[in-house]
């Protein structure tokens, strides 16, 4: 199966990938079998990516972070909505086996058709194609009041603030009183995508166009967002970062550093 994908929508081969990979390893963070299954029924270059070791971890944490976040979530309000935002190859909705909770996979056309491949849509389980940020994606959201939870895993960093603040603007009127769950990279990253251990490996590389050093900087967009919690990546799993980790946890760098996973609320 060919995935003609590039620019944004090719980076979700990335994580595939790395979820697949990380499967492979002698005590995993966590394991994704559809993910190792899909794997070998694309047809592209994943050797390119083997020698990306610290995008392996970095994706086998913010995976398991998420997964654990969500299904806290989930726990607590059974009757929720999910919004998965950029939701390329994702297997978060079958892997936590959420199949009574209306999820729905948010995605560019092109990133969707290669999901149906693999996925197939039920009356819970819905997929929108269209980018984050036409608005008319909202339309096609039955959420009847009941509880929110949007995720964007790997996606905020490759649009701008200018971008992003309409976004946010938009969302916190139309889905009120909604969770975020979402990747932030630190400002030091901005500009830096050819550095990438993983992103330079690819022809037309996106760049990283986002991130802040202090997530609480976002109440700052809109009165209705509230900042609950975070959690650095490097926190985790500390002996695989190796040499990588203590200069990222070093206490005069590490605001700088901190690849994390932010949850916000709206009020």
């Amino acid at each position: 199966m060919n995935a003609k994908l590039t620019g944004i929508p090719e980076t979700l081969l990335i994580p595939l990938w790395a979820r697949a990979k990380e499967g492979e390893m002698p005590n995993p963070i966590m394991r994704d079998t559809k993910a190792s299954k899909m794997l070998t029924e694309i047809d592209y270059d994943f050797s390119k990516f083997e020698k990306s070791w610290l995008s392996q971890l970095g994706v086998a944490i913010r995976t398991m972070l998420l997964d654990n976040a969500v299904s806290f979530f989930l726990e607590q309000n059974p009757e929720a909505v999910v919004i998965n935002l950029g939701a390329g190859l994702d297997t978060r909705h079958e892997r936590l086996g959420a199949k009574n909770i209306d999820w729905y996979e948010l995605d560019v056309p092109e990133s969707i058709a290669l999901r149906r491949k693999f996925f197939k849509e039920t009356p819970r389980y819905h997929f929108v194609e269209k980018s984050m940020l036409e608005e008319s994606w909202m339309e096609e959201i039955n959420d009847e009041g009941r509880p929110v939870l949007l995720i964007a895993e790997g996606l905020f960093m490759y649009f701008s603030e200018e971008e992003l603040r309409p976004l946010f603007s938009t969302l916190v009127k139309r889905f009120p009183e909604a969770e975020v769950l979402f990747e932030m990279l630190p400002p030091i990253m901005v500009g830096k995508s050819k550095h990438h251990d993983s992103l330079s490996k690819m022809e037309q590389a996106p760049e990283f166009k986002w991130g802040l050093k202090e997530s609480r900087d976002l109440e700052q967009w809109e009165p209705e967002i509230r900042f609950q919690r975070e959690w650095n990546y490097y926190d985790y799993y500390k002996s695989r970062w190796k040499w990588f980790g203590y200069i990222a946890r070093f206490p005069l760098l590490r605001a700088k550093m901190a690849c994390r996973i932010v949850n916000l609320r709206f009020v």
